[in-house]
């Protein structure tokens, strides 16, 4: 690590990391709970999503209106997100007010309320959020696909939970699984900007107050197959397809290898799916790959949003594409050198703001108790060669099937298996 960022692990467990940004005149910190909605069971399914709106509903001390009044009142500006594996909550403010944001962090977090007038209001508003997703086609597909990615496993679940499990969630359960899962050993709180790391690390224990406990351990379950494939007929002008297959783990070494893959086969615009799909033939306005990666798994996913008359075309394309990479076992030298520069390069363009830096510091503590130098990120995608990326074909696409997820005017019968 730099001078710049420096990291602390307390007794309680709790770490916290830094990257002091004296130009700036922002400050961004960050709770970062390594629980997400993969530690739910099938009946509370979306509490962690539940409890990422909750905890800014109020505490014992604060209400709703008195935490947003007291971050936008300096200009400053919050928010959180939940994944399968974690759980994020955030401010940014000007850098003076660093330690209204701690303190407020900390408050929510270690001492959120959980009135039943506040539970019920936000329950009805993550309905609402529910119905929204159902009504976006675009992103319910890929909920779909990972249901059948990862079946029967909560890697297949939606993180905003079920009507059912959500209509049905007390305050009391809620409560319950924050006890269970909201312990300095299970938080990073990182913070990026003109920030001092001791101040940080005042701020942060006076907030945890002698608080101890680790995260309970994870039931990683059992992982099928992923198998077959799941239509939604709806009356949509634009059909909407997912083809699935299982990736690599988080910290597995071909990761970086993986994604030079991914940005060659659909990362951008220069990419394979995008050119042969959307610039030669004109299938589509949306085409693209992305892979996603979890403790023990991951999983690699392409996209298209075409005209239902054109899907068969689409989907065949696609499907030829990742029939090529199997044929060959390589991409050309000219790929392989293209998506290196975009990754390097917009590796360092996402950098430019004191919440981008907080986003990948915390990020890194949280899933690979480290923060690696930026060239040293830069060295390990440059690294990548002909043999990684063969290695990775095999992995990932040599004897894999793909499943499909299709959202529009089709029935059962309308995609072969």
């Amino acid at each position: 690590m730099t001078n710049q960022i420096r990291r602390t692990q307390l007794d309680s467990g709790l770490r916290v990391v830094t990257e002091s940004l004296p130009h700036l005149r922002s400050a961004s910190v960050a709770f970062w709970v390594g629980t997400g909605a993969r530690d739910e069971t099938p009946g509370l399914a979306g509490a962690s999503h539940f409890l990422e709106h909750l905890l800014f509903k109020g505490t014992a001390t604060r209400d709703a209106q008195a935490i947003a009044t007291a971050v936008e009142s300096v200009g400053g500006d919050m928010n959180a997100f939940t994944a399968h594996e974690y759980t994020a909550f955030y401010v940014r403010v000007p850098d003076a007010q660093l330690a209204m944001a701690v303190e407020i962090l900390s408050d929510i977090v270690w001492s959120p309320a959980f009135r039943p007038d506040e539970v019920d209001s936000e329950r009805q508003v993550i309905l609402e959020e529910i119905r929204m997703r159902d009504d976006a086609p675009d992103d319910l597909v890929h909920d779909l696909l990972a249901g059948i990615v990862f079946p029967d496993h909560p890697l297949g679940r939606e993180v905003i939970g079920f009507p059912e499990t959500v209509e049905t969630a007390t305050p009391e359960v809620i409560a319950a699984f924050h006890a269970e899962h909201y312990h300095p050993g299970n938080i990073v709180v990182a913070a990026a900007g003109n920030v001092d790391h001791d101040e940080v690390l005042a701020l942060v224990e006076r907030g945890l107050a002698g608080r101890t406990g680790d995260r309970p351990a994870r039931d990683l379950g059992v992982l099928s197959d992923a198998k077959g494939q799941v239509v939604l007929d709806r009356p949509l002008e634009q059909a909407h397809i997912a083809l699935g297959l299982r990736g690599i783990a988080r910290n597995d070494p071909d990761r970086w290898a993986f994604g030079v893959l991914n940005q060659v086969l659909g990362g951008g615009m220069s990419s394979r799916l995008f050119q042969e799909i959307r610039e030669k033939r004109g299938l589509a306005y949306s085409v693209y790959s992305y892979r996603a990666s979890f403790e023990e798994t991951g999983a690699f996913a392409v996209y298209v949003g075409s005209a239902p008359e054109r899907v068969d075309e689409s989907l065949a394309i696609a499907r030829a594409e990742i029939d090529r990479l199997v044929r060959d076992r390589s991409v050309t030298d000219a790929e392989l050198v293209a998506a290196k520069g975009y990754l390097t390069g917009s590796l360092a363009l996402s950098l430019e703001s004191s919440t981008s830096r907080m986003h990948r510091i915390g990020r890194s503590e949280l899933l690979h108790h480290e923060v690696p130098e930026l060239d040293e990120l830069v060295a390990l995608i440059n690294g990548v060669g002909p043999d990684d990326i063969a290695r990775v074909i095999d992995r990932v696409f040599v004897g894999a099937e793909p499943v499909l997820a299709a959202i529009g005017p089709f029935d059962d019968g309308a995609f072969a298996t």
